[in-house]
């Protein structure tokens, strides 16, 4: 009778599962951004458990003749068929992949994904580019560089610099729709994970902001780039880091955007354990979560950021900062609404924009209302 009740519990799970999943994909939720809508949903109905090596296998498995037509059209010269399919290839790698690779086969599907973008990137307009530069001023542990993406304008003058960091499951190599309109909108374009997640060089820590500075001084290196006109979005947990950048070193910046983020209440226990339970997540956020911090457990998690991590214990909120855009949604499961609340209660006056619904606020208003922002910010 037990091992009936385990199965029948299994199974609806995973009924859950494709229901949340084919909801996204008719919505292009995450982690659908970037996918072939009939193959996924194929996928979606061979999903058999809840098992990560199962999961990562089933996306990865469609994914893998997108990556053959890719390499097929290249050699041929196709450059945009090459493009288009390399990026499809990246969409199924990246599911496969989701929300963070803590186990092997996740991983693996993480490492291709990033190679499919990479190499959809050679044919973007601009062409993508891979920049690496020393982490100065590391410690034991860290990683001895900082990976980011650059997309430059061909331009008369130096562009004003859009930087955008995602959160625990959105990394550089995602919504590269929002990276074309800024580029058309006159920006250049960097992408870079935040402290723990992708490709950073350490875990996120009550000072990880330091791993930033690196990029920041390489900007200021760039001819093309004008290091006085320099905006920072981050997206979601992001959002944390974007602000602590306003308050840390306002002088780097003519504005930032803290899309989503929380600052204070949302690293308290007491929100930790009843945001893990969010409906509007996919999956595993506590493991996506601990991830960040290099914490084995969601309990760990809680114990290591409860408290330390608050900008407002930390004392940052109150001192001058770079100009600030808050934009979330109103009813946010993930992050408390009352930390946009804080920030806009403490140091100068902010911008704030706030849309129905849940984490995030995505509707049809949103990135356009964030997009003319950061034109007027930047004089665009």
């Amino acid at each position: 009778m037990e091992n009936n009740v385990t199965m029948t519990d299994e199974t609806a799970k995973v009924d859950l599962l494709r229901e949340n999943l084919r909801g996204r994909l008719a919505s292009h939720k995450a982690p659908f951004h970037v996918i072939d809508a009939a193959i996924a949903t194929e996928a979606i109905e061979r999903l058999a458990s809840l098992d990560p090596a199962h999961w990562a296998d089933v996306w990865t498995s469609a994914g893998a003749p997108f990556e053959a037509r890719a390499r097929a059209a290249e050699a041929a010269g196709a450059t945009d068929e090459a493009r288009a399919n390399y990026l499809l290839a990246y969409g199924f790698y990246h599911v496969a992949r989701f929300p963070t690779p803590i186990h092997p086969a996740k991983y693996a599907a993480y490492l291709r994904s990033i190679e499919m973008f990479r190499a959809a990137g050679r044919f973007f307009s601009p062409p993508l580019e891979v920049i690496s530069v020393p982490f100065t001023g590391r410690r034991d542990g860290d990683d001895a560089d900082v990976t980011f993406y650059v997309r430059r304008r061909k331009a008369a003058t130096p562009a004003p610099v859009l930087i955008r960091c995602g959160g625990v499951d959105t990394w550089k190599e995602e919504r590269n729709d929002y990276n074309d309109a800024c580029i058309e909108a006159g920006f250049a374009q960097i992408n870079i994970d935040g402290p723990g997640v992708g490709q950073a060089p350490l875990a996120g820590s009550v000072d990880a902001e330091r791993m930033y500075l690196p990029m920041l001084d390489w900007i200021r290196t760039q001819p093309d780039l004008d290091a006085e006109r320099v905006i920072f979005i981050g997206m979601s947990y992001g959002g944390y880091w974007a602000t602590k950048l306003a308050h840390c070193y306002p002088e780097r910046f003519i504005g930032v955007v803290n899309w989503g983020g929380g600052v204070d209440r949302f690293f308290s226990r007491e929100w930790s354990e009843k945001s893990i339970n969010a409906s509007s997540y996919l999956m595993d956020l506590g493991a996506a979560r601990a991830r960040t911090t290099g914490d084995a457990t969601y309990e760990e998690y809680i114990d290591r950021v409860d408290g330390s991590f608050s900008l407002m214990k930390q004392g940052w909120l109150d001192k001058p900062h770079a100009p600030m855009l808050i934009v979330n949604g109103r009813h946010d499961e993930q992050v408390p609404f009352d930390d946009m609340l804080i920030l806009l209660e403490h140091g100068a006056p902010k911008t704030a924009r706030f849309f129905p619904g849940g984490h995030m606020g995505y509707g049809p208003n949103t990135f356009p209302t964030v997009l003319a922002w950061l034109k007027q910010t930047a004089g665009l």
